[in-house]
């Protein structure tokens, strides 16, 4: 079988220039911006350019651009070669949802590659209306346009994989090993928020977060662990899921508890990850009097995590159904927006 799989990510801007435009795309989409294709765009246009200046200043930090491509193009050259190793025929794209590469380029370049099945695969391991499901339905146009008509398999979302959970846990136990002695911590598992009405509408993604975190915790072991779920990167007037992370280290800093954030929902790193927690939290942990603050990796290209991927990747292209990491679908039915609902619409 000659396979092809398509890692979805958001992407970033790869330049100062990109910065606006990125954001243009961003919030063009449907799924960030609820609203009517002829009030979406130019709101998107005017959001863009009044943020653009703050993103700007954000990306400063980490040298004027987004580390995410390369980063996932590490993971796509990390799982191919794991995909050969089995002897497995494959060659791993990687499609971006609001910068280049985008589905468009990476649909005609698969086209091209000409495979017996192809397989997608996000790179959200927690499945979200704004992330995977928008990810995918750009794909599906752009594979259209592409002619793409070979066969096409989906991992909706794995979010208590065992590989991804346990490349979760090992730097987890790594980054508590960078504790200091006689002085009590409080682990955080920061992921990145979405706005509530989100979530009531049917969205599973709070609820996969937290089984994400039972995953993880199990791994560890540790039952005398103090540990919460917090939510960060949280912008504009709605209300979005709480508790947040910043107001989370002030708390530990209240209690003169050290902190552990543990990125839970990104795989890699990017801004919210070297800017936000790195720079933005631990300024905010040294406000609040917190005594220690550790940040834990992204699973980035660990082992266990890239095996775990080749096991999703394979599972869904001799699939009948797009897979999870459990049998069919994993989320309760009050979650009408469940990936396996919309993989079937």
């Amino acid at each position: 079988m000659k396979l092809a799989v398509v890692l979805f990510n958001l992407g970033g801007p790869d330049s100062p220039e990109a910065v606006q435009p990125f954001l243009e795309n961003l919030f063009s989409d449907r799924a960030i911006l609820p609203l009517p294709t002829w009030a979406r765009r130019p709101l998107a246009r005017i959001i863009s350019r009044r943020r653009a200046p703050t993103a700007k200043a954000i990306y400063d930090h980490i040298g004027g651009r987004s580390p995410l491509l390369e980063e996932t193009i590490a993971q796509a050259q990390a799982l191919e070669r794991e995909l050969v190793n089995r002897q497995i025929s494959a060659k791993v794209f990687v499609a971006m949802r609001a910068w280049h590469p985008m589905s468009d380029q990476t649909a005609r370049e698969v086209a091209a590659y000409a495979p017996e099945m192809c397989a997608l695969l996000p790179l959200y391991p927690q499945f979200s209306t704004t992330t995977s499901a928008s990810s995918l339905q750009a794909w599906r146009q752009a594979a259209a346009r592409a002619g793409l008509c070979v066969e096409q398999k989906r991992v909706c979302c794995y979010p208590w994989d065992d590989g991804f959970a346990t490349a979760l846990a090992e730097q987890v136990r790594a980054s508590l090993s960078r504790r200091k002695a006689a002085q009590s911590y409080r682990v955080l598992f920061s992921a990145h928020g979405l706005p509530q009405r989100v979530v009531a509408r049917g969205d599973p993604y709070q609820w996969q977060v937290e089984r994400t975190v039972d995953a993880v915790l199990k791994r560890i072991g540790d039952t005398d662990l103090d540990w919460r779920i917090s939510y960060q990167s949280r912008v504009g007037p709605l209300k979005w899921l709480q508790p947040s992370t910043d107001a989370e280290i002030r708390l530990a800093g209240s209690e003169g508890k050290g902190v552990v954030i543990v990125p839970v929902a990104f795989v890699s790193e990017h801004s919210e990850t070297l800017v936000e927690l790195d720079i933005e939290y631990a300024g905010i942990a040294r406000e609040a009097g917190v005594p220690d603050y550790i940040r834990a990796p992204t699973v980035g290209t660990s082992g266990p995590f890239i095996r775990g991927l080749a096991d999703l990747a394979l599972r869904a292209a001799t699939a009948r159904e797009p897979i999870t990491c459990g049998t069919g679908r994993i989320c309760p039915e009050r979650f009408a927006f469940c990936g396996m609902n919309e993989a079937r619409s």
